[in-house]
């Protein structure tokens, strides 16, 4: 007796053999054969280890058609891990060969010669794949009934019902709650969950040294950005600070992406700007604590696919735009004006109107810094050449090394070069700069956020602060978590970035940064790449980060009086000028032109009316091009020949049939076959169908039956026949193998030609 078993010792989806072998007889390593089947989808073979031992009864004839197959006619026993779950037999259908059409029966196309057959195969350089995907249909309903007859152990075939299943809906219900209870109380979610206790005992002496490293590294960058980003939300620069260590230390516990640096951003700053309306910091804490809540519900929720609807043309348009707006409002500081207004239009406005009143050294000091800070950002990519041998290696990497130190610190270090040139200018009671002014000393209290404030005379409820707030409720919380997760995506080196998880970290960041006087925070790109290339081991680099910025706050606030306001407008400026990715209208142009729309729409909204809007719109462009899509879908027509002669006409559809393309559709066939051949309508493509479709199927069968013509359904998934055949059409003709269609075509000619025969005879 022959068996058949899978090799599973190949996992590569692209080598896996059938070994014949003959039990019970000392030569059958004589009889081995192998026969390769690439690109299996070893995602059938779920239950391998449990099921890997289960036989299957398998017949002479092959379960797509009734030729004989000599691979079945040799094997009693069929290798279970290659069947689908709730699966009894294996149907040779489910093979596809490219270049020809789907759902072919291999038996048939080899003149029967099933592929998996001990003979030479005919066609040895087409390649099959198993495509797990698509229903069996040699276990499922099927239209070629006359060729088989199977019904996989039910009555009817298919599936049992719902009420069939043992202990009913009611127990199934109870039995996935628990299920799923079990897991969400599991060691694994645990783990996945806080994954501090994932790396903690594996944390090493070397993993410390590295995060100290990366960690004071990154605070260095941090403090002065800091300071920056509160002018750019319009808040006093301790907010700054108080918005960069608390995030660091909870991210260490919750974070599960090592190179993330959590704290004040330039999208959040900007964002938190434009809706504060000048109210005061009490409502950018709040924004912060209901930032975060929304950024955990939508954890605890999984609705990380909203991400998914902001295309890349949309962010593009969005961080472009974010960032000439960000660079303009900073403008006005490094020519060391001052007058109202932060949006695009009002500063270039004011601008114009203030130009007369430049100052000059703090021009000069604003430029001079943008100019440096440029430099110093290239001299990481100096390459040095320093003598040869061990001790010209070492010389050239000590070098190597501090002019990446020096690059990575040019913020700092220009930042604490003017404030000392401030500092000397005041010792000569001299003032040629703007400065920051008094920083407030010592560390923020530990409270709640708050939930009233008083701006005048005016005292704000809870209610009023956040409708006040309004979108950016949701905005601030929904961008902050599309650059944390493209941050965690780019420096994540090929790994799975768990979404949920991020979501839930930055939740959970964000609510306790409001306890500190924060404002919303998120994962800042220039700071991840820092954090990456100081060589950060775990995400306890943000402990010694936080632990920085606490120490500038309790001991050096006084000295930050001292930094001129046009060098931390040079700090932004040199900072968000590669945010804008203006590069990449030119690829998009190549690839997509329509692409550039909403792009170009999401820009110039931003840019003229609010942030929040310009991506709103950006997104509705985008649905736009979606919902065409959906209700005009591609029908190909073509003409074919049947293997009996029959002559008729194929139209194929692309997509899904819904119900803003049912009469496109209907228009599109009755145009495809004006005159009496049959029409064949190919619906391998169409994955799903709803009522509106199916009500216009059954006017399309009507409009053929009216004008004497036959239209034939072909590869319609069994739940998209069980729609159409819902709405009780005249004749709902379908099959799903080329033998089938043949013998409905040669019939439906047959039909055709005894109308013809009747009609003359009726006319003489």
């Amino acid at each position: 007796m022959t068996k058949y078993k899978l090799n599973n010792t190949a996992r590569s989806a692209s080598e896996v053999t059938l070994t014949s072998y003959m039990t019970g007889s000392m030569d059958s390593r004589k009889d081995e054969r192998h026969y390769q089947i690439p690109e299996l989808d070893t995602n059938q073979n779920d239950n391998v280890n449990s099921e890997s031992n289960r036989n299957l009864d398998t017949s002479r004839n092959c379960h797509m058609c009734p030729h004989p197959c000599d691979f079945i006619h040799h094997s009693d026993k069929f290798a279970a891990s290659l069947v689908k779950q709730g699966c009894d037999k294996f149907g040779l259908n489910e093979l596809k060969v490219e270049g020809l059409e789907k759902n072919v029966c291999l038996c048939e196309k080899y003149n029967g010669g099933c592929k998996l057959c001990p003979r030479p195969s005919l066609a040895p350089t087409l390649n099959l794949s198993l495509d797990g995907k698509e229903s069996c249909l040699s276990c499922h309903d099927s239209t070629c009934a006359t060729h088989y007859n199977h019904t996989n152990g039910y009555p009817g075939g298919g599936y049992p019902e719902k009420e069939q299943v043992k202990g009913g809906s009611g127990s199934k219900w109870r039995r996935v709650v628990a299920r799923r209870a079990r897991a969400c109380c599991s060691t694994k979610m645990l783990l996945r969950r806080v994954p501090i206790l994932a790396w903690l005992p594996q944390y090493s002496l070397r993993s410390g040294l590295a995060d100290i490293i990366a960690g004071i590294t990154v605070g260095l960058t941090v403090i002065p950005q800091a300071i920056a980003y509160a002018g750019v939300a319009g808040l006093p620069p301790q907010y700054g600070l108080y918005s960069s260590f608390m995030a660091c230390f909870v991210y260490t516990v919750f974070g599960s992406v090592k190179d993330s640096a959590i704290g004040p951003t330039a999208i959040a700053a900007i964002l938190t700007r434009e809706n504060l309306h000048g109210l005061g910091p009490e409502f950018a804490v709040l924004l912060a604590f209901l930032s975060g809540c929304v950024e955990l519900v939508m954890g605890i929720l999984q609705l990380g696919f909203l991400i998914d609807f902001i295309s890349g043309p949309v962010s593009v348009g969005f961080t472009s735009a974010a960032a000439i707006i960000i660079a303009t409002t900073q403008v006005k500081d490094i020519l060391g004006l001052s007058f109202p207004g932060g949006k695009f239009l009002q500063v270039w406005t004011g601008l114009y109107e203030h130009i007369g009143e430049t100052r000059l050294w703090d021009a000069v000091l604003g430029v001079s810094c943008i100019v440096v800070l440029l430099l110093l950002r290239k001299v990481k990519d100096i390459k040095v050449g320093w003598g040869e041998g061990e001790r010209g290696r070492r010389v050239r990497s000590c070098v190597s090394q501090g002019l990446w130190f020096l690059s990575t610190t040019r913020n700092i270090l220009v930042v604490l070069v003017c404030a000392a040139l401030a500092y000397y200018f005041d010792t000569q009671q001299k003032a040629p700069f703007v400065l920051t002014g008094n920083v407030k000393a010592g560390l923020p209290q530990l409270s709640p956020p708050p939930f009233s404030a008083t701006v005048g005379n005016h005292t704000y409820t809870f209610v009023e602060m956040a409708s006040t707030l309004g979108s950016a409720i949701f905005v601030v919380p929904l961008l902050s978590i599309l650059e944390n997760i493209a941050l965690a995506k780019v420096f994540s080196e090929g790994k799975y970035v768990d979404a949920t998880q991020e979501m839930l970290a930055l939740g959970v960041c964000n609510i306790a940064s409001s306890l500190v006087d924060s404002m919303p925070v998120s994962g800042a790109l220039s700071r991840g790449a820092v954090n990456h290339a100081s060589g950060v081991a775990s995400t306890a680099g943000g402990l010694y980060t936080g632990a920085l910025v606490l120490l500038s706050l309790q001991y050096f606030t006084p000295y930050f009086y001292y930094i001129p306001k046009a060098s931390l407008a040079a700090v932004i400026i040199a900072a968000v000028v590669f945010m804008m990715e203006l590069h990449v209208f030119k690829p998009i142009w190549k690839t997509k032109k329509v692409d550039l729309i909403p792009a170009v729409v999401t820009f110039g909204m931003c840019l003229m009316t609010r942030l929040e809007l310009g991506i709103v719109a950006g997104i509705g462009v985008n649905l736009l091009f979606l919902l065409y899509a959906s209700a005009r879908p591609s029908v190909t027509v073509t003409h074919a020949v049947s293997g009996d002669g029959v002559e008729h006409v194929v139209a194929a559809v692309d997509r899904a049939l819904s119900f803003p393309s049912a009469e496109y559709v209907r228009r599109a066939l009755r145009k495809a076959a004006p005159g009496p051949r049959p029409l064949v309508l190919d619906a391998t493509h169409v994955q799903a169908a709803d009522f509106t479709a199916a009500e216009g199927i059954k006017s399309l069968i009507e409009d053929f039956h009216a004008r004497g013509q036959t239209i034939i359904f072909y590869n319609v998934k069994p739940s998209i026949a069980g729609i159409f055949r819902g709405v009780k059409p005249r004749e709902f003709l379908h099959c799903s193998c080329r033998a089938e269609l043949d013998r409905m075509l040669l019939q439906a000619h047959n039909q055709m030609q005894q109308r013809q025969k009747q009609r003359v005879l009726n006319t003489t």
